[in-house]
């Protein structure tokens, strides 16, 4: 692990070196809010920002992906066979992203590289791209991350962290890819590592002295599936929920998708998208059978996927990064952390208890 210190000129003069050699994504202002972004031409990361909108999980898993192409035209030599298109290999480096999120690709990776099945679209991607963080130091109202295994200063999933530090920024170098990418944009100024583990720990001291919300969590894997599956808030909890899907698509750990073919004539691409499991059709048989039909079934299946079914899974946290962005837009104020709550303080023998006796 080594620390350099980047002045503001040699930070703009770095970015532009890094795009001669990466895809370069960092945040950029859009309207009201930031969003990651590649980056063009002399266009640099935008770094004062709370946290964007969506998280940057499209840089490595896209909303939209051509999986592959295909035709039925039987005249050609390579009808019906699906063929991967020619995708850009340029390598990534994205640039400013929070330590939640980049946690975030941690927990998701779960899903597609396992010992049975590996995604290769996911995966590639994944391994081209160089994570450079940014930390942390106003936490937004909504944020919980230092109770949901990261933090403002979490180095977890990270290459490089930066911080802000004088008129630039101090950057701690975590990985070789991340030695890679300093040496390419010529961030090399060394600097004495003892004052920069002081820097970053006041910093991380004081961002996390500044946090609003937190969530207990330490009950959920000890509480039967079967009894929060059945315990009776469901209702209330769903009462005002309109099925939007905002909480999913803005969430950097949800990674459900579908697979759909769109063709005009003999020509078609096979695609997958980014899904919900609030629609509802996420769920609809072809027999016309739907599992999850109701409401109040699509919005416990969501958090009991993230708070209960990943607990007991991996038995290593939950499925979220602590964010807040859910918190932030859902527009009838479904509040993940009063439901991480509810479920970790639920006692199915209390329930039982105060039930009516039978006669």
């Amino acid at each position: 692990m080594t620390f350099v210190k980047i002045d503001q000129k040699k930070w703009a003069e770095g970015v532009s070196a890094l795009k001669k050699g990466y895809q370069v994504f960092g945040p950029v202002k859009e309207g009201k809010d930031h969003e990651f972004r590649k980056l063009s031409g002399d266009q640099m990361p935008e770094m004062d920002y709370g946290n964007t909108r969506l998280s940057p999980k499209a840089a490595i898993y896209p909303q939209s992906e051509v999986m592959f192409t295909y035709t039925t035209d039987e005249r050609k030599d390579d009808h019906h066979i699906l063929k991967e298109p020619e995708r850009d290999e340029t390598p990534k480096a994205v640039i400013g992203i929070r330590p939640c999120d980049a946690f975030s690709f941690l927990l998701v990776k779960k899903n597609f590289d396992t010992p049975e099945y590996k995604d290769p679209f996911w995966l590639r991607a994944y391994d081209a791209t160089t994570f450079v963080g940014y930390g942390c130091d106003d936490p937004c109202s909504s944020c919980f991350c230092t109770s949901a295994g990261s933090g403002p200063f979490d180095e977890k999933g990270l290459d490089v962290l930066l911080v802000d530090h004088e008129d630039g920024y101090l950057a701690k170098v975590l990985t070789e890819k991340g030695k890679a990418l300093t040496e390419k944009a010529g961030w090399t100024q060394a600097f004495d590592a003892g004052q920069a583990e002081k820097v970053f720990g006041e910093k991380a001291a004081t961002a996390e002295g500044k946090f609003e919300s937190q969530i207990s969590t330490d009950r959920l894997a000890d509480i039967p599936s079967m009894d929060l599956y059945d315990a009776p808030f469901w209702e209330d909890i769903a009462f005002s929920c309109i099925n939007c899907g905002t909480c999913t698509y803005l969430c950097p750990t949800c990674w459900c998708f579908d697979i759909q073919d769109e063709c005009r004539g003999c020509d078609g691409v096979r695609m997958r998208n980014w899904d919900s499991c609030m629609s509802s059709l996420f769920t609809l048989h072809g027999s016309g059978h739907n599992p999850r039909g109701d409401k109040v079934s699509r919005v416990r299946q969501r958090f009991m996927h993230k708070l209960k079914y990943y607990v007991d899974k991996y038995g290593d946290g939950i499925q979220c990064v602590g964010c807040g962005r859910c918190v932030r837009k859902c527009p009838v104020n479904i509040d993940i952390r009063k439901v991480c709550e509810m479920m970790n303080q639920y006692d199915p023998e209390a329930q039982n208890e105060c039930a009516c006796p039978t006669t």
